[in-house]
């Protein structure tokens, strides 16, 4: 396309050349501001929130924790939330969780079968 060519299709859409190049300058600028706070705000807290386990033994690459029945007594309440300060033991934490969150986590609780 020539040079007049050019200068003429931008004129029928009713701009300048400059004009034209003033505007895809700007939206440009504002998508990339845009992507940039979506990347920085949104999917970084994102991520983080759907993390269930945020504090509790971060440096092993999964935290298993095992007990022999004999030592669980008639009743044992486990944490699910991963919030307890007593993990892995239930301390109610799953309350405000679920307050914050919308959740609906609670403990497990194993029992002794009464004969």
């Amino acid at each position: 396309m020539s040079e007049s060519c050019q200068l003429k299709y931008f004129l029928k859409l009713g701009l300048h050349p400059v004009e034209w190049i003033a505007a895809v300058t700007i939206a440009a600028g504002t998508a990339a501001i845009g992507y940039l706070a979506y990347k920085r705000f949104y999917v970084k807290d994102h991520r983080n929130k759907s993390m269930v386990n945020l504090h509790i033994q971060k440096d092993n690459p999964k935290i298993v924790h095992a007990f022999d029945m004999e030592d669980l007594g008639d009743k044992a309440v486990y944490c699910r939330c991963w919030r307890s300060k007593k993990f892995p033991f239930c301390d109610g934490a799953h309350t405000k969780h679920n307050e914050e969150t919308g959740d609906n986590v609670g403990p497990l609780i194993i029992k002794r079968k009464e004969a």
